[in-house]
């Protein structure tokens, strides 16, 4: 038996979720968001819960029971609370800039780097530029940005230069001493 899967996904105040045939659609205060599903799962409402089943015992199905539970996890949470991941810049002269819907960054390069900012994401410049906060209602979207965004100048693990995700250690080496 999954143990995550037979877990109901509890809904809060305000969150409601519609199923159909293979689609279900969650909306909230934060905005509406829409999955599709295979039919090895069945996808019920019951009081003010969420309860995926599987209708067999093969190894897909139960693959697929705790995948769709919990992408209708994070859709209850994404339109109720949000998602945030926030991105901390090191390094002498690096710094990002919020113009518009477009995020400039200053990463060493001869040229900076300007990235859109994808619709449903907000992008917030913290720390004299130093710290960028992403926030957003569908958790994929925000960590796939988010890794764009790192991808730019990973951190290096010498100075620790870089951009790097807010709860993530850079582990330094030891750089050459130059005694023979």
């Amino acid at each position: 038996m999954s143990r995550i899967g037979i877990k109901p996904v509890p809904l809060p105040q305000g969150v409601k979720v519609t199923v159909s045939p293979d689609l279900v659609t969650v909306e909230g205060p934060k905005g509406k968001l829409c999955q599709s599903y295979v039919p090895e799962v069945e996808i019920a409402v019951k009081d003010s819960t969420v309860v995926v089943t599987r209708k067999s015992d093969s190894k897909q199905a139960k693959a697929y029971h705790g995948l769709y539970r919990n992408l209708i996890n994070n859709m209850v949470v994404g339109v109720s609370a949000g998602f945030t991941r926030a991105l901390m810049i090191n390094g002498v002269g690096y710094k990002a800039e919020l113009q518009g819907k477009v995020l400039t960054l200053s990463l060493g390069y001869s040229t900076d780097f300007g990235v859109a900012v994808p619709e449903g994401i907000t992008a917030v410049v913290e720390a004299n530029g130093q710290k960028v906060v992403l926030s957003g209602r569908d958790r994929q979207q925000v960590g796939q940005f988010a890794s764009e965004i790192r991808g730019l100048r990973l951190p290096e693990p010498y100075k620790g230069k870089g951009i790097r995700y807010e709860e993530e250690k850079i582990r330094k080496k030891v750089g050459k001493t130059g005694v023979k």
